[in-house]
């Protein structure tokens, strides 16, 4: 069974850090490419980051390009997020998937809350 599971958000205020991690299990991990998306109240879900399966090449979105960092760790099939100077508009629920652009519909797990205080 396919199986991603997201860790690591909480409360933090403006400026601060956090890292998420992404623990994958049921597939071959090395072969896929693991992306970060987001959703705040009110909108839709988002691309925050995504880094390949090959070459470790990264995307990020501009609103946070400077400020987040993926990295991936093949032996421990987990992908990270390091979050820095977080923004009150960061705050929403943080989800990875084995997919840059992921076909919808997609089996979203549970999400992980990261909320910043002003």
């Amino acid at each position: 069974e396919v199986q991603l599971v997201e860790s690591g958000g909480g409360l933090v205020q403006a400026g601060g850090s956090l890292r998420l991690s992404c623990a994958a299990s049921g597939f071959t991990f090395d072969d896929y490419a693991i992306g970060w998306f987001r959703q705040a109240p009110g909108k839709e879900r988002e691309g925050v980051s995504c880094i390949s399966s090959s070459d470790g090449s990264t995307y990020y979105a501009d609103s946070v390009k400077g400020r987040f960092t993926i990295s991936r760790d093949n032996a421990k099939n987990t992908v990270y997020l390091q979050m820095n100077s977080l923004k009150p508009e960061d705050t929403a629920v943080y989800y990875c998937a084995a997919d840059c652009v992921p076909n919808d519909p997609y089996p979203w797990g549970q999400g992980t809350q990261v909320t910043v205080s002003s």
